[in-house]
């Protein structure tokens, strides 16, 4: 019974799934190098390294209904207000690991390479941000995830996405299109997650670690 409306709409399931995968993808893009800088300056600046990551974890404490309702005033209805709830929020996991990545790269690899004459721009690109690559993809995936079960609350500010089945169905009282909009969101949560996962093991440092630990 509950399955009907998913079954019976794979259509509209599948386009407002691509419409929830776009704001997904957006807010990360988004997200990510907002995140890439604080984190930088976070382990280079050890003494504002700690308020840094206080501010983006204290984002993380705000209610997200609450927030998306104190951005509509100024920002509207739409997929403005819905970026930016997520952009926030993304900030906590990818701050962190970016963090955490890069200081548990090893210091003597990073002398070593400012030791055959490398510039501290070219130690960061080359050697310090791959070496903690493994970790920054954790954070994404997890990010990635998060954002797309946030990315529901879209539907309630007319952004689009999956959110639209629950929130319609919520306020239709239709628990089969609710639970149309749950599946599909969990379909997709998953997938990104097996996908990220699996790219997690294509990194050189993944695939070195496998390749010491057979030896």
């Amino acid at each position: 019974m509950y399955l009907d409306y998913f079954l019976e709409n794979l259509d509209v399931v599948g386009e407002l799934t691509i419409e929830h995968i776009r704001i997904s993808i957006l807010a990360l893009a988004i997200a990510l190098p907002l995140a890439l800088a604080l984190g930088i300056i976070a382990v280079l600046l050890r003494p504002i390294r700690q308020p840094i990551m206080w501010i983006v974890g204290a984002l993380y404490t705000i209610p997200s209904l609450a927030m998306i309702a104190f951005l509509i005033p100024s920002q509207g209805l739409g997929l403005r207000p819905t970026l930016i709830l997520l952009v926030l929020y993304a900030q906590v996991f990818l701050v962190r690991n970016i963090v955490t990545g890069m200081i548990g790269v090893d210091r003597a690899v990073l002398e070593a390479a400012q030791g055959v004459g490398m510039t501290p721009v070219q130690v960061l690109v080359k050697v310090w941000l791959p070496m903690a690559l493994p970790v920054i993809l954790a954070g994404v995936r997890i990010t990635l995830t998060t954002t797309i079960g946030l990315a529901v609350l879209g539907g309630w500010v007319a952004a689009g996405g999956l959110g639209e089945l629950l929130f319609t169905g919520i306020g239709t009282n239709n628990p089969s299109r609710v639970m149309a909009g749950v599946i599909a969101i969990v379909i997709l949560a998953l997938a990104a997650d097996l996908l990220l996962r699996g790219i997690e093991t294509l990194t050189p440092v993944a695939r070195a670690r496998r390749a010491g630990s057979k030896r």
